[in-house]
């Protein structure tokens, strides 16, 4: 998942408080995630018909690795990709690079057929405001696509080491830097009330299987948010390195955490004349 760029309760920065983007080995944990859901997003990005002639938005660029898919394999015009901190991305033929923070839209130049975010904004306090901004961004007869983190864990989900890892996991990132997953299911009745049209979601659920992508991704994650879990007194440190173990071994039986897709349309305005 890309560092995501919004303020935490305390007053930091995501990348700062727990995802530190100098950390060694934090660019391979954010490739982690691509791995297990690039194809995901390629795939609906390419049903919704982007393609040649498409000028792209990829806010939370991470990596880049969608922005450069998209001019590769999709045949887009161009990608700009933007993120607050763009240590991870170069520029080259057809990919700009901008350093911004995505809640001060103002600074993004232009509109776009496509405008696309993927773990961003469950990190954004202010995701109502930064959707409005994102719509703004979007040009009409183009389509936004934002992707985030649905939880699967609940009180009837049978307790393993990985539920009660990641059940503090998102208890500690809600009180350091405000991640909340809790409304992302509510995305489609945010776009439709932002007057998108053909609105639509789904799920993507990649399989927790020792060695997966998925898996080491949610280990590498754990490492780096342990202090926060921690200080949730929902686990100790036994608990997490137990989780960790798990995830490798053939014994696990879980969920990972899903990946839930909304998708909207801005009417043509000449189709409206």
């Amino acid at each position: 998942m890309p560092a995501a760029r919004g303020a935490t309760p305390g007053g930091g920065r995501y990348g700062e408080a727990v995802f530190r983007p100098e950390r060694a080995g934090e660019g391979e944990r954010i490739d982690f995630g691509a791995l297990a859901y690039d194809d995901v997003t390629m795939a609906r990005l390419r049903t919704l018909g982007v393609g040649p002639g498409w000028r792209c938005l990829d806010v939370g660029a991470g990596t880049g690795t969608v922005s450069r898919r998209l001019l590769d394999e999709a045949g887009v015009d161009g990608v700009l990709a933007v993120d607050r901190d763009v240590r991870f991305l170069a520029e080259r033929p057809g990919l700009d690079v901008l350093e911004a923070d995505i809640t001060s839209p103002d600074r993004i130049p232009g509109r776009f057929r496509l405008v696309h975010a993927r773990f961003v904004l469950m990190h954004l306090p202010e995701h109502r405001g930064v959707i409005n901004a994102l719509t703004e961004l979007v040009e009409p007869g183009g389509v936004l696509v934002l992707s985030d983190a649905v939880d699967l864990t609940s009180d009837r989900t049978p307790v393993t080491p990985y539920t009660t890892v990641m059940r503090a996991m998102w208890e500690g990132l809600r009180a350091t830097i405000g991640t909340d997953v809790s409304w992302v299911p509510s995305y489609p009745h945010l776009l439709r009330a932002e007057g998108l049209e053909a609105v639509a979601a789904e799920i993507h659920v990649p399989p927790l299987v020792p060695g997966s992508p998925i898996s080491r991704f949610w280990a590498d994650t754990w490492e780096r948010s342990r202090a926060a879990m921690l200080a949730t007194d929902l686990v100790d440190d036994a608990t997490v390195d137990a989780a960790v173990r798990y995830l490798d071994s053939d014994e696990c039986a879980a969920l990972s955490a899903g990946m839930l897709t909304a998708w909207g349309r801005k009417p043509d305005e000449e189709a409206g004349r």
